[in-house]
């Protein structure tokens, strides 16, 4: 029986986005799940056909060789009797599909152990060290010119004991049961068949190696705990939430394992001040009725200084005026964002007698202007209404 097309069998079109090739298999993996369809043979194939397609269309080199050469361009790419469910390589994306809707994935547990799909792929378990990471409070000011951070943080290190094998006479065995492969054959029976996967080895726990006699300091760890310091460099106008990654900088890998990074998050302390738009800043300025009407000129604050600024005569409270190139700078580039500032005619609370004297005359002479809206603004709201 030929093979159908895959983007036919997902329903997508040739030219589909990953996404809506994931949200495609979603609701075709929800359909014709086996918990969903006790005992049905046709939406058992039907899951299998949908997932042999995901698995393609998902993966960028295989999907790129399908779209070239059809099924054939596939030869090799799984076992001589075709897709089988140990070839299936995106688990995580299975997860995420399933996560939330009763344990729908928690069927392929049983399946595939605890190496998911694809456990015949997987490697020999990774001995390189953990990531770290730490959060960095920036004030506004250091942001805007980028700074050198000194910043303590415990890490794990070899042991200087038994020099990172974690053993205290330095013998470390081969695991039995595995053979040195930290990987074992699982055999399980599931109404897709019996099925074998490959599994983390229990004994050794996918290191290959058993220590019989471990280091008293670090545990049979081979590592230990020390602090040092870092120097962090922050570049010019980073923002709320991105990471800096330290590479190499982590805890030390177990057996001699490459380092891990460490992971400086960023974040960004309130300013009194301003406020952040990306690399834009926004102030508040208050001015009094004298400036407002008359006109002025302030210094406006800037996390460079001060800046002279006009205030037109008739500035009216609220009015926004934009400074160019006074904000933050972009990442890596000599362009700034702008500073806008926001003018607020401040009306007096207190009011000596001088002054009390001055807005009562300013108050008698508004009234004899006698301030009316002009015609045009009456003829268009009688033009409104009939």
């Amino acid at each position: 029986m030929a093979k159908r097309d895959y983007y036919e069998v997902l329903g997508v079109q040739k030219n589909a986005s990953d996404s809506e090739i994931k949200k495609a298999y979603r609701k075709l993996a929800m359909k014709f799940h086996p918990d969903k369809n006790k005992d049905n043979k046709e939406a058992e194939e039907k899951f299998k056909e949908a997932s042999e397609a995901y698995e393609v269309l998902s993966d960028k080199d295989k999907r790129s060789r399908y779209d070239q050469f059809g099924h054939a361009g596939l030869e090799g790419a799984f076992g001589s009797g075709g897709f089988s469910w140990s070839d299936f390589t995106h688990a995580s994306d299975f997860e995420d599909i399933f996560s939330g809707f009763g344990g729908l994935g928690s069927i392929f547990e049983s399946f595939f152990g605890g190496s998911g799909f694809g456990g015949r792929r997987s490697s020999r378990r990774s001995n390189r060290g953990e990531d770290l990471q730490i959060s960095l409070s920036l004030t506004l000011e250091e942001i805007a010119k980028g700074i050198d951070k000194k910043i303590k943080i415990n890490v794990k290190e070899n042991c200087d004991k038994c020099n990172g094998t974690g053993s205290a006479d330095g013998k470390v065995q081969s695991c039995s049961q595995c053979h040195g492969s930290g990987q074992v054959m699982q055999t399980t029976r599931s109404l897709f068949g019996q099925m074998q996967t490959v599994v983390t080895c229990p004994s050794c726990h996918g290191e290959g190696k058993i220590i019989k006699n471990r280091c008293p300091k670090c545990n049979g760890d081979g590592r230990a705990t020390h602090a040092k310091t870092i120097n962090v460099h922050i570049p010019a106008g980073v923002s709320e939430g991105q990471y800096i990654r330290l590479r190499g900088e982590g805890n030390s890998g177990k057996r001699n394992g490459p380092k891990g990074d460490i992971l400086v998050l960023i974040h960004e302390k309130e300013h009194k001040i301003f406020e952040r738009n990306d690399a834009d800043l926004v102030c508040e300025f208050p001015i009094s009725f004298s400036q407002a009407a008359l006109g002025s000129e302030i210094h406006c604050p800037t996390l460079s200084g001060k800046v002279k600024m006009k205030i037109p005569a008739g500035t009216q409270s609220g009015k926004v005026f934009r400074l160019r190139s006074q904000g933050l700078p972009h990442v890596n580039s000599t362009y700034h964002g702008d500073l806008y500032v926001k003018v607020i005619v401040i009306t007096p609370t207190r009011l000596n007698f001088q002054e009390k004297e001055l807005f009562q005359k300013l108050a008698a002479f508004d009234s004899e202007k006698k301030l009316q809206p002009g015609k045009s603004f009456f003829s268009k709201l009688k033009e409104f209404f009939v």
